[in-house]
């Protein structure tokens, strides 16, 4: 297989990526809609599709910001490239920067339920095909690994075999999503799912990213940084589901 990954239609030739992408958008919207109405919706009508145009806002803005806060100096030797500049965004500023506007958007309506639930699996599935446009893209897209000589290392074109990253996120979105839905059907706190995904999500990414060749600072990239300080942000949650598992295992009887 080569790469970049080429699909021609009718004599144009298109980019994986954007074929993935959108695909991945319009995936995580039918998988959001069909758990909205199988599960029921706590949340408003009209409180929800403001949440949902914050969060597209916030993640836009977020995802670009966080890009260029990733590598700045790279970002400042080619301002004046349109393809550097507006050509990339991260999933995680995209998260990050989601969160911040729906937080913003209840605080202005005076809204203080929780409302990112449903948001969770469908975010599985749209990140999970968005890199399948990630992988097919190869070196262009930036989300490769670091050399490797295991035998499931890819080679992207330059002739170094390398991590794939993008399907071993793939291969874990997948996971994650499916233990997202066993734990929708448990009791749990409103809020609770969405929290996991992404102090799963963002736990992942920590770890995955020392596979990739990115420029690092005190021993973790811009990404791992923004990845830490969300962990710490659910710090509270996590201690308290670690507390939940533990009283849990002391109460369990001794056989």
């Amino acid at each position: 297989m080569s790469f970049p990954a080429q699909f021609h239609f009718f004599g144009l030739t298109i980019n994986p990526h954007f074929i993935f992408e959108s695909l991945a958008y319009s995936l995580g919207f039918v998988t959001f809609r069909l758990m909205q109405s199988r599960l029921g919706d706590p949340i408003p009508h009209g409180v929800r599709w403001s949440v949902v145009a914050a969060a597209m806002a916030g993640a836009a803005i977020g995802s670009k910001l966080l890009y260029w806060l990733e590598d700045p100096p790279r970002i400042l030797h080619h301002w004046n490239s349109w393809q550097v500049l507006w050509g990339g965004k991260t999933i995680v500023g995209g998260l990050i920067g989601g969160l911040v506007a729906v937080e913003y958007a209840k605080k202005k309506m005076g809204f203080e339920g929780r409302t990112g639930d449903l948001f969770a699996v469908p975010l599985c599935i749209g990140i999970a095909v968005g890199r399948i446009g990630c992988y097919l893209a190869g070196l262009d897209d930036d989300t490769y690994g670091s050399a490797t000589s295991l035998p499931w290392g890819v080679n992207f074109g330059d002739g170094v075999t390398r991590h794939p990253t993008q399907l071993y996120e793939i291969i874990f979105l997948v996971g994650l999503g499916l233990s997202l839905l066993a734990r929708m059907r448990r009791p749990h706190l409103q809020g609770d799912i969405f929290k996991l995904f992404m102090v799963g999500y963002f736990g992942w990414r920590l770890a995955v990213d020392f596979l990739k060749p990115d420029p690092r600072l005190l021993l973790l990239n811009g990404l791992q940084w923004a990845c830490v300080a969300m962990l710490l942000y659910y710090a509270g949650d996590i201690r308290r589901w670690l507390g939940a598992k533990t009283e849990r295992i002391t109460e369990s009887p001794i056989t």
